[in-house]
């Protein structure tokens, strides 16, 4: 009954599949940038006769002091396991099915104290999803276009999504220009404290739901502008309208006379105050407009570079900056290691204040440090191993076209770890120490059949 981390975004960058992001759990990968939810995926255009299979998964770790469940002074641990198969199908010479499915199995301290106790179901819960698209090559024009669907499930949370995209190549191969679009129809469970509640019964037909819709437009132009030097520069528009606050978020106020209803919390670990919370509240519409710009240079055959900056601003107040580097190193033909460092800044959302700053008097409030002021770093190691040969290969059942025994190769392998800090604004917490610090492994096994 908890909003859903995604720590298995930190596979994308080993295998480009497309996720559908559902929450606001505070998780470093979704909080540098603030883009929109990333939607069914397109498969992109690989040899005709062979299908790809990537088995990805990890584990995410992290603990922090800030959790927005207990009105920003709560507990931020928790814990993901995010396994998924990723397995791209050709239909024939032109066109391809995707299928993306998977599940995220997490554990979190915070929303266990929805109910200000320890252990309750709501400190584990399991999200299913699955992503499903089709694409179609012109080869003669230099287009592709693709659709997809998808679905995500969870305990208090259940979304539906479409997209569309297309895509333009040069006649000479050197320019492309990309258009996606994507939707969201979401429908939440208003899951709400205990202490706020409006009947006494736990059951989650008592509790009621709410919508929200998010539209998604993305336009990305890529040139090659010499041999070594590959640019590229993306916008993104994001609409949401409808539900954007988390119903089981408290807010405390400084100023408020009303007494908490439940006036004994015996429980050490949670944050004791005398008046009562609220639940927190924001506009029912939200506007992102990112913009990025990558750029790729291959220094020499054994030594890239790969640099991307992203500015960010919405409706809510926020503006934010974000820088990575990546340095691809081939030790070996097959073998790549790849460190990467990447550094996020943004200031604050109109709405935001710690435990107990806001007002009565406020319209709209939260005390979630995603919306707050912060610095993050995040820097980490990757490595890739992928024979010409593959690194093994397996019979499979069944015969090819040419009426042989099928084989599978195991064609690559990535394993990737990841360290995050957070740094909140100096107003509310020290500069030398960390808010929320993660760890994140990873890995994709590479198949192709």
């Amino acid at each position: 009954m908890k909003k859903l981390l995604l720590p298995l975004l930190a596979c994308s960058a080993l295998a480009a599949p497309a996720l559908a992001q559902t929450g606001t759990t505070q998780n470093p990968n979704r909080i540098d940038g603030y883009g929109a939810p990333v939607g069914p995926s397109v498969p992109v255009s690989r040899a005709p006769d062979e299908t790809t299979i990537d088995i990805i998964g990890g584990y995410y770790q992290q603990t922090g002091s800030h959790g927005a469940v207990e009105g920003g002074r709560g507990t931020q641990q928790l814990t993901d396991v995010p396994p998924a198969i990723i397995i791209n199908v050709p239909l024939d010479t032109v066109s391809r099915l995707s299928v993306n499915v998977g599940a995220d199995f997490y554990a979190s301290a915070s929303t266990d104290r929805i109910d200000f106790a320890l252990s309750t179901p709501s400190a584990h819960d399991v999200r299913i999803h699955g992503d499903f698209g089709y694409s179609r090559e012109q080869k003669a024009k230099g287009t592709i276009w693709g659709v997809g669907v998808g679905v995500s499930k969870e305990y208090d949370y259940l979304s539906f999504n479409a997209a569309a995209s297309f895509a333009k190549t040069s006649q000479d191969g050197n320019r492309q220009l990309s258009l996606a679009g994507q939707v969201f129809l979401d429908q939440v469970t208003l899951i709400t404290p205990i202490e706020l509640r409006t009947t006494t019964g736990r059951g989650k037909s008592e509790y009621g739901t709410d919508t929200r819709q998010t539209y998604n437009f993305t336009a990305t132009y890529s040139q090659v502008l010499s041999k070594r030097v590959q640019a590229a520069i993306s916008t993104e528009l994001v609409s949401q309208n409808g539900l954007l606050s988390t119903p089981f978020h408290r807010v405390y106020f400084r100023d408020n006379p009303d007494q908490n209803t439940i006036p004994t919390l015996n429980d050490n670990f949670i944050p004791r105050f005398a008046t009562a919370a609220r639940i927190e509240n924001l506009p029912r519409a939200r506007f992102k407009y990112p913009v990025s710009l990558r750029l790729n240079y291959y220094a020499s055959d054994l030594v890239q570079v790969r640099g991307f900056y992203r500015f960010y601003n919405d409706n809510f107040g926020i503006t934010a900056h974000t820088l990575e580097l990546e340095l691809p190193v081939k030790v070996t033909p097959f073998f790549v290691v790849y460190p990467f460092y990447r550094y996020h800044t943004q200031t604050a959302a109109d709405y935001f204040a710690p435990f107990a700053q806001h007002s009565v008097n406020d319209t709209y409030y939260t005390s979630d440090y995603d919306l707050s002021a912060f610095t993050a770093h995040k820097a980490g190691l990757g490595l890739r191993y992928s024979p010409v040969y593959g690194i093994g290969r397996f019979r499979v059942p069944g015969k090819n076209a040419q009426g042989l025994p099928r084989v599978m190769r195991f064609k690559s392998l990535d394993l990737r770890y990841a360290h995050y800090q957070q740094f909140g604004s100096t107003v509310y917490a020290a500069a030398d120490r960390a808010d929320l610090v993660s760890n994140i492994i990873s890995f994709d096994l590479g198949f192709a059949l």
